[in-house]
C-alpha cells in the first residue's frame, strides 16, 4: 500500500518546505500532500496514506536536522554545551515534535487523498 517513491519525493519536499518556506508552511504542505497523493496513483485512501507517511518522515527528518544544528552549533567545543542544553529541553521538545508529526500527517493526508482521487480518475478515464 505504501509507494516508497512517492513517499520519498513527498518527504524531501516537506523538509524543503519546513526549512526554506516556513512562513508559507501550511500552503506548502497542502501542495506537497497533493503532489504525493497524485504520484502514488492509488486512489483516495492510498494518496492519504502515502502523503501522511511522507509528512511523518518529513517531521522526523526536520527534528533530527534541528538536533544536529542545535547540538553541533558553530564550533566543535560547543558540542558539550549544546548536548546539555538539548538534553534539558529535549523532554519538552518531544511533545512539540509529536504535535508537528500529527499536524503534517493530517494536512498532507487530506490533500494527498484529493490528489490520489484525481490520479485514479485520470487512470480510469484513460482505459
Amino acid at each position: 500500500m505504501t509507494k516508497w517513491s512517492a513517499v520519498f519525493v513527498g518527504f524531501i519536499l516537506a523538509v524543503i518546505v519546513k526549512s526554506f518556506f516556513a512562513h508559507y508552511e501550511f500552503i506548502g504542505l497542502l501542495i506537497v500532500g497533493f503532489i504525493t497523493g497524485y504520484i502514488a496513483h492509488e486512489g483516495a485512501l492510498g494518496g492519504l496514506w502515502n502523503a501522511a507517511v511522507a509528512g511523518a518522515l518529513g517531521t522526523i527528518i526536520s527534528a533530527v536536522l534541528f538536533v544536529l544544528v542545535a547540538t553541533v552549533g558553530g564550533s566543535f567545543l560547543s558540542i558539550f554545551g549544546g548536548l546539555a542544553g538539548f538534553t534539558i529541553s529535549g523532554i519538552t521538545s518531544l511533545t512539540v515534535v509529536i504535535g508537528y508529526l500529527i499536524y503534517y500527517a493530517i494536512v498532507m493526508g487530506i490533500t494527498g487523498a484529493i490528489g490520489g482521487a484525481i490520479a485514479s480518475n485520470d487512470k480510469n478515464s484513460e482505459q
